[in-house]
């Protein structure tokens, strides 16, 4: 597994940041911790000047900002990504994980995850009209569940919990 520079004694919190809406969120709770944030994307994010967030641009293409977080990430980081797959990989390297609401993935979850993940993705195939889809809205009660669970996930792998 590779490991950025510096990530052995403090952690670090990896964001899965393509349509990520908790981004400045994310920093805010990193910096006070003085722990690295990877933003990780395909482009077309505007880089922050705060010295702790490291904006990573990988190339465009299936999945390799999935690949980049996945490969680096291991036990006492925090990552933060919708992908259920990607939670998937990043819980079996010990990772801690969040969905931009809050939720975590854990060993106890992600099973049942997938499956329904894969579930949906066939009912939404066997629709011959096309109909429904979209999940709900992002609300205020979603962001700050968010930050509360962040700050938790980040105090409990400083402690190595």
């Amino acid at each position: 597994m590779l490991r950025p520079c510096g990530a052995e004694r403090l952690g670090a919190v990896y964001l899965d940041a393509d349509a990520c809406p908790v981004r400045s969120e994310a920093e805010r709770v990193a910096t006070r911790h003085r722990w690295t944030l990877y933003v990780v994307s395909n482009g077309g994010l505007r880089p922050s000047s705060n010295p702790l967030v490291k904006s990573i641009i990988v190339a465009e293409g299936a999945d390799l900002a999935d690949k980049w977080i996945a490969e680096r990430c291991g036990p006492g980081d925090v990552v933060v990504t919708g992908d259920i797959p990607l939670a998937a990989r990043c819980v079996a390297t010990g990772a801690r994980v969040l969905r931009h609401n809050g939720e975590p993935f854990t060993e106890a979850n992600i099973g049942q995850q997938l499956a329904m993940r894969d579930l949906m993705a066939d009912l939404r195939a066997a629709n011959p009209l096309g109909t429904g889809g979209g999940g709900k809205g992002f609300t205020k009660a979603d962001r700050s569940r968010f930050l509360d669970r962040l700050e938790l996930e980040i105090r409990a792998a400083q402690r190595g919990g």
